[in-house]
């Protein structure tokens, strides 16, 4: 019955905050990195992140989590706040950067630190790297699904995607209330959206996804490859748009739509179609994580598919 119950609040709160939005012109601005062509409501994240508390919070209460991944998800309610005002007033870098650090350190401290790195034929054991890496993975991923929420049912797909399969892989209540904090929002935002998720979603999103990771990590090393696999369609994008600009001399605070869901849609691709692209592009990873057994030949697998595809949106789209 709870579950039922978050998806209405988040439907409801999604619609509700919509409404408010458009009644009071609070509206996204078209930019040169938009997507869009419309200025729409973009403060759907907040129905999300409020919904996903709420859940999480209902979790605790009735020992349905692990305290240290409650506490270390609950800091994203920091993210969430920031990205808020920054959504209001466009907060300077340096202090959503600092947000994005104290968050970053409250997570790792609350799941008692970032047990070892496992690279194929060895692993990393010392603390001070780990956790240096643990920090670099939790500001990476807040800033890469921040830049994949672009276009309608981008963003929301994802997060579903990825609370479904670990659901089916782990187990636990709270992949099922993130999944449904999430669907509520993404009815009025996929195909044609009506309202945007905004940094207050996609931000803490990205910090979630990067807990699990670190979490699942610290229960078995070779967890990380499983949640780096999944995670495949936006880290990859991201992380292999931002070497290229790197490497072609430009500046890489400037605004750009290179991205390669960016690029298909230029391409003349709707966003209806290349969400559902990357939905089927997703269910071939989990199909790689689930029926192979060795994770490491997984991963590989992966990256040759993933950077097929980028080659595929080069053919559509020149970078």
């Amino acid at each position: 019955m709870i579950y039922l119950i978050l998806l209405i609040l988040s439907y409801t709160l999604t619609y509700l905050i919509k409404n408010y939005y458009i009644k009071n012109a609070i509206l996204d601005k078209i930019n040169e990195r938009s997507s869009h062509t419309i200025p729409t409501p973009h403060g759907g994240g907040i129905a999300l992140a409020l919904t996903w508390f709420i859940g999480l919070i209902y979790l605790y209460f009735i020992d349905a989590i692990d305290t240290s991944l409650f506490y270390a998800l609950f800091f994203g309610v920091v993210i969430s706040v920031v990205s808020f005002f920054d959504d209001l007033y466009e907060l300077s870098p340096k202090l959503r950067l600092l947000a994005q650090a104290s968050v970053a350190i409250g997570g790792i401290y609350a799941l008692g630190g970032f047990g070892s790195i496992g690279l194929f034929f060895f692993s990393i054991e010392n603390q001070i790297i780990t956790n240096i890496f643990a920090f670099l993975l939790i500001i990476w991923f807040i800033n890469l699904y921040n830049f994949l929420d672009g276009i309608n049912g981008y963003a929301g797909s994802e997060a579903i995607f990825l609370s479904i399969a670990g659901f089916l892989l782990f187990g636990g209540d709270h992949f099922i209330v993130l999944a449904l904090a999430t669907l509520g929002f993404l009815y009025w935002n996929f195909n044609k959206a009506t309202i945007f998720m905004g940094d207050v979603g996609s931000t803490l999103l990205g910090y979630n996804i990067a807990i699990f990771t670190i979490y699942y990590t610290n229960l078995e090393p070779t967890n990380l490859w499983i949640w780096i696999t999944l995670f495949g369609v936006f880290w990859f994008d991201a992380t292999l748009t931002l070497v290229r600009r790197k490497l072609n001399g430009e500046k890489l605070s400037d605004a750009h739509k290179k991205h390669a869901y960016q690029r298909l849609t230029q391409a003349g691709w709707s966003h209806f179609k290349v969400t559902n692209y990357s939905i089927l592009l997703n269910i071939v990873l989990f199909s790689l994580v689930y029926y192979i057994s060795n994770i490491f030949i997984a991963f590989l697998i992966s990256i040759v598919i993933l950077y097929g595809s980028v080659k595929f949106v080069d053919s559509k789209k020149v970078f």
